[in-house]
């Protein structure tokens, strides 16, 4: 307290040397720091699923955390994702006038029942979404918009569908990349050291502001569950430096085995995916909702069983509780994504190719008339039969599995046990889900607000079957890798989603009975017609920029700057080491010059500052 009265003397000492000017700028700006403080401590307090979040930790680790701020991180991007398309591509259609245009190959016949409907068949038409709901806002299909006159401009629907999903695909990209980057210096922090770890968590670990019990109890326990997994992970390394060559050869055979029989399932879980894709496009989608959905239910069947396959294979194959997670999530992460292209693929197989050989209008309009709005149909009921399948799971698998463990005292029920909360398959479901909502956006543009309905009552299911069905992990793993593999894992989704979705703009005729670019080859034409009715210096400007020597320079500078990042991050890197080891030679003659060291320290508070920020010690 003396120090901090002396330090208060004598700022103000300093404020009576100063002229009104610069007093009046001090003070004004401490206040706008508050004023930022205090927006940001609001803003915090308004964070979706805050409390909920909080006692998740509390009760079962920052591990299970991860998960549910990844979830929480997806119905925002897909919320965002929703307002771009619904801001510049429904809004304007709803609010003014606009010119339905006609082309060659126009032939759009309406799928919507007439006369007297069953019920139920409305239920096949909202499950499938043929029917009534083809040609409304739902598909790509209804758009079938050249221009929309405003009072004082026209506006280019065309241009904007293409450039909006351009967009979101950028945005995604640039924060996935943004949380990935920071998940990444926390990650390399902690894999540093494993004693840095320790020290992290034991000595500057507990939050010194929480004043209520329960939140000190739940920080209580996160910590300890952080703790235990560090041991965790300790234990397993050590295990795995002690084996002998004889073990080492041993599990590598096993491993080799076993990823044979891997592979062995993927193909045929892609084989079984073709044929069902090719079958049901022969039979007609009104006899029979089985047959509509038959490759979701074919790609969900196998969702369903090769992780389970995976899970038990991880378990002879001896890795870490960390690599185990990110080994089994990429395999799973494989089949799921892989079983879209599949299906895109056999479809566009069926879309480019005609009876007589030679398409007339680019693709086969006689079966599929809106190619487009077909292959967004495909990727809603994916997106639908994917939520309709986790709930039922949740209601009639894991609450019954809970009751029956509880209250049967049978062997077979004490074997089963209590279920755990599997973070490899949870993940995966909803990178699986985001990656289906990426690529069917330019076919369905209400497919984010579907996804983000759909994670919001997600994350209320998952959390009440963790708090309710689930106990706590019996291997614990840590959570700032995984939030950075989760991430990654996503990365990956999102690269895999843009390779259809150029493909469909850049490549594939468009359809000439329905969408925005009916007057277009491709969809990407709309963008060089445009830039050619520009004036002449603005296209000049953009030509230049699109050209290979802007291409070629631009690449030279970005390689110039990594090098420079990465020189700079080594030059970080080595003075981190010194100061470890100079930490490393005071605390070996602490005994002698500690007083000496505590009056010298404690004069230099920025000094310490720096160290505890550069080692990760934090503040």
């Amino acid at each position: 307290m003396a120090e901090k009265r002396r330090d208060k003397d004598q700022r103000l000492e300093q404020a009576r040397d100063l002229s009104s000017w610069s007093q009046w700028r001090q003070s004004t700006r401490r206040t706008l720091r508050r004023l930022k403080e205090v927006g940001f401590e609001m803003l915090s307090n308004l964070e979706l699923w805050r409390g909920d979040i909080h006692i998740i930790e509390g009760m079962f680790g920052t591990g299970i955390l991860s998960y549910f701020s990844f979830l929480r991180f997806l119905v925002l991007l897909n919320f965002i994702m929703f307002l771009l398309m619904f801001g510049f591509v429904m809004l304007p259609i709803i609010t003014a006038p606009h010119i339905l245009t006609s082309s060659e190959c126009s032939n759009y016949p309406s799928t919507s029942r007439r006369g007297l409907v069953v019920f139920h068949q409305h239920i096949t038409d909202l499950l499938s979404g043929a029917g009534f709901l083809e040609q409304t806002y739902l598909f790509y299909g209804y758009y079938k918009v050249e221009t929309i006159h405003f009072p004082k401009f026209t506006y280019n629907l065309p241009l904007a569908y293409l450039l909006v999903t351009i967009a979101y695909l950028f945005l995604s990209l640039i924060w996935i990349v943004k949380r990935s980057a920071s998940g990444f210096k926390r990650k390399l922090v902690q894999d540093e050291d494993c004693f840095q770890s320790f020290c992290n968590k034991i000595f500057a670990g507990w939050d010194f502001c929480i004043v209520n019990d329960s939140a000190a109890r739940l920080k209580r326990s996160s910590l300890l569950y952080e703790l235990k997994t560090d041991l965790e992970e300790e234990r397993i390394k050590q295990k795995i430096a002690d084996r002998t060559r004889k073990e080492k050869c041993r599990i590598y055979f096993i491993r080799l085995i076993l990823n044979l029989f891997v592979i062995a399932v993927l193909a045929a879980c892609f084989y079984s995916i073709y044929i069902a894709t090719n079958f049901s496009q022969k039979v007609s989608f009104i006899l029979d909702l089985i047959y509509e959905y038959l490759p979701s239910i074919v790609i969900t069947l196998a969702n369903f069983i090769t992780p389970l396959i995976f899970s038990l294979i991880i378990q002879y194959e001896d890795y870490s509780p960390a690599f185990e997670i990110r080994f089994t999530l990429m395999r799973c992460v494989f089949m799921r994504l892989t079983s879209i292209g599949v299906l895109l693929v056999s479809l566009w197989g069926q879309i480019t190719s005609c009876q007589e050989g030679n398409c007339v209008c680019g693709y086969n309009h006689i079966l599929y008339p809106c190619w487009e709005s077909r292959v967004g149909q495909e990727m809603y009921k994916l997106m639908i039969f994917d939520f309709i399948i986790i709930s039922a799971v949740t209601v009639f698998v894991e609450f019954p599995r809970k009751l029956i463990v509880d209250y049967c005292d049978c062997g077979l029920a004490k074997w089963w046990g209590q279920q755990e909360f599997a973070i490899p398959q949870n993940v995966l479901g909803i990178v699986y889900g985001q990656t289906i909502c990426w690529i069917g956006t330019f076919y369905c543009p209400l497919l984010p607000a579907i996804c983000t309905i759909k994670y919001f009552i997600i994350f209320y299911l998952k959390k009440v079957t963790l708090v309710n069905n689930c106990r706590p992990a019996t291997r614990p793993f840590r959570a700032s890798s995984s939030n950075f593999f989760f991430l990654a894992v996503l990365l990956i989704g999102l690269a895999l989603a843009c390779v259809p979705v150029t493909i469909g703009i850049a490549q594939i005729s468009c359809s000439q009975a329905c969408g925005p670019f009916v007057n277009y080859t491709t969809s990407w034409e709309v963008l060089p017609r445009t830039v050619s009715q520009l004036p002449a210096g603005a296209r000049t400007f953009l030509l230049a920029i699109s050209s290979e020597a802007f291409a070629v320079s631009f690449f030279v500078i970005t390689c110039l700057a990594m090098f420079y990042v990465i020189a700079l991050a080594g030059a970080h890197k080595r003075v981190i080491n010194q100061l470890r080891e100079q930490l490393v030679m005071v605390s070996k003659s602490a005994p002698a010059t500690a007083p000496t060291l505590g009056s010298s320290w404690s004069s230099h508070p920025r000094t310490l500052l720096l160290m505890s920020e550069l080692l990760g010690l934090g503040p």
